[in-house]
């Protein structure tokens, strides 16, 4: 894990020396969500992960191969196109999906605020774009969208979240 860590701190600064500090930074994700992209529609967004079992599972879906057509064999699998959750929008302050499964949970008394996600007995996931104090699990935090970004992108009707790992 730690040889992981410094080859990929040794890639960013490569990549900030050429120049693609942008992109250097999408793609050297924190630990616990390692390799894990979120599209809210067609708009990436750079997540801070939490590091613990519930992120864990959830990349584990987004990361699912899918047999190939006509083949039930692990052998000749594709990779998903990751995890897409069809979010509604619910109280005025935040998007909530149904993610398909249980995942782990470790709820706590929690004030969300603009750009958390959190997950909701265990199997939904909610983005945030106003506040609410709840029992969640964390999982992590949008960190390149101001909360009136966050207030365009889920304030206007249903999104659908798309989940990828690398």
């Amino acid at each position: 894990m730690i040889v992981k860590r410094l080859i990929a701190l040794l890639c960013a600064l490569v990549l900030c020396l050429a120049g693609l500090s942008a992109w250097a930074e999408e793609e050297i994700l924190v630990e616990g969500g390692e390799g894990m992209r979120m599209m809210i529609g067609e708009t990436p967004v750079t997540v801070e992960w939490e590091d613990n079992e519930a992120v864990e599972a959830l990349r584990a879906l987004a990361s699912a191969s899918l047999p190939a057509e006509g083949s039930f064999s692990a052998e000749d699998t594709v990779p998903a196109e990751g995890l897409t959750i069809e979010m509604s929008m619910y109280g005025g302050f935040e998007q909530v999906g149904d993610i398909g499964q249980s995942l782990p949970r470790d709820d706590a008394q929690t004030t969300a605020v603009s750009g958390d996600i959190v997950l909701y007995a265990g199997d939904q996931l909610v983005v945030f774009y106003g506040s609410n104090s709840w029992a969640y699990t964390r999982l992590g935090h949008i960190t390149d969208q101001t909360p009136e970004q966050m207030e365009q992108l889920l304030g206007h009707g249903d999104v659908t979240i798309t989940l990828t790992a690398e």
